[in-house]
């Protein structure tokens, strides 16, 4: 009886880990989620991704770890991701996934929960990017409405004298990085389909003034943020900008690019001119990529200092940006061998297999700003002694993405 029970046990677990698909890791050996019949080693990296985290979160609003839903730009960043990968191939629990977020968040009259217009923060757009592909598809009034809301705020976003965005409404005077991607591909995507492009000269002016104001010109890198007013501890006194270049500033600022030439119209004047930001940024960021593994270190340009590391968000960013800006003809052909080299070093000695039998990506700094309170100086140890956190959102997103544009 023993001899038949331990067989019948040996059989469920042979049949279990064989419907699972095997992969492996250096060492480990272990299941991970696959497409039924389909070996893991075999899957897209962008689903295997996709379906660890929908696995893990089973509603989106917990890809943060949260219990309760929330409006925020995390979100996404993750959900435009899992969007494109339900355009790519048709499945689906993609589409529904990222429906049901915003369906936690948007009631019947298209009140958004939890999102406040009057702290003016501009990160609080980009999780309304989502909401084109659902109001295309279902009709429902509600959507149109949210993205009404998200609309107005930038209508009353508080700007530099130049006419540049502030970050948030704490943070005067100063344009982030960051703070492209959070309100330009939203605000270009809008303006083009319900507003016949009337704003397009705003969202060009908006990269304009960063790069004339933020840019270095010995290395063509963008640091991490401008504050116009040079009030700011952190500001250079006599340029106003922050200390040192980010990789996930830099990161958010190429995805800006190539996410806005999406719905630029290529006969518009600003056009060239975006397209001519994204290759010299290129440029710029092959010189500083690392030589052995293709990655990108936290500080982008001070690789071999003491407490620096390979980041992956940064990196995953970059990978994206590239690979995208080569398949839309932005970009030379060579730099899709950059975005390629770099896929290599996250896929290689960045992923961990997990015990549920899901990936984490590693290395992920887990926030980083200037300025607030405790008081972020900009400075070269504060960047490299930030918190890290395995599958950060804003590294898991840009992952997906890049395997997307890659075809890994």
């Amino acid at each position: 009886m023993m001899r038949l029970m331990r067989t019948k046990q040996f059989l469920f677990t042979f049949i279990l880990i064989g419907a699972l698909g095997f992969t492996s890791c250096k060492s480990q050996t272990t299941a991970t989620p696959a497409k039924k019949g389909v070996s893991a080693s075999k899957m897209k990296w962008s689903e295997r991704m996709a379906s660890t985290l929908m696995m893990r979160h089973p509603k989106a609003f917990q890809i943060d770890d949260r219990t309760t839903a929330k409006w925020d730009y995390v979100h996404g960043v993750v959900l435009n991701a899992i969007e494109d990968l339900y355009k790519t191939t048709k499945d689906q629990k993609y589409y529904d996934y990222v429906k049901g977020y915003a369906d936690a968040l948007i009631d019947e009259n298209g009140k958004i929960a939890t999102y406040e217009e009057d702290k003016y923060n501009i990160d609080m757009v980009p999780a309304a990017n989502i909401l084109f592909k659902i109001y295309e598809t279902t009709k429902d009034k509600k959507y149109l409405v949210a993205m009404q809301t998200i609309r107005k705020q930038l209508d009353t976003q508080p700007r530099t004298p130049s006419g540049g965005f502030w970050h948030k409404k704490i943070y005067p005077n100063q344009m982030w990085l960051d703070g492209l991607y959070m309100g330009q591909p939203f605000y270009t995507e809008y303006t083009v389909k319900f507003e016949n492009g009337k704003n397009l000269n705003d969202i060009a002016k908006q990269f304009e003034l960063i790069e004339k104001n933020d840019k270095d010109p010995k290395t063509g890198l963008l640091y991490h943020a401008w504050d116009e007013s040079k009030m700011m501890p952190w500001a250079d006194k006599a340029t106003g900008k922050s200390p040192n270049f980010w990789s996930r500033a830099l990161g958010w600022y190429a995805m800006a690019l190539v996410d806005v030439l999406d719905n630029f119209p290529k006969n518009h004047p600003k056009q060239k001119e975006l397209v001519g930001y994204l290759n010299n940024l290129a440029v710029a960021l092959e010189k500083v990529q690392d030589k052995k593994t293709g990655l990108w270190y936290q500080v982008t340009d001070m690789g071999g200092r003491e407490g620096n590391y390979l980041e992956s968000s940064g990196s995953s960013m970059f990978a994206y940006a590239l690979a995208k800006g080569v398949n839309k003809g932005y970009l030379p052909a060579k730099f899709k061998k950059v975005a390629n080299f770099a896929f290599d070093g996250l896929t290689t000695k960045l992923i961990r297999v997990d015990a549920d039998g899901g990936i984490s990506l590693t290395q992920a700094c887990q926030v980083a700003g200037l300025g607030g309170t405790p008081y972020r100086d900009g400075s070269y140890e504060y960047y490299v002694n930030e918190k890290k956190k395995d599958n950060d959102p804003k590294a898991t997103g840009p992952f997906i993405l890049a395997a997307i544009e890659l075809n890994r």
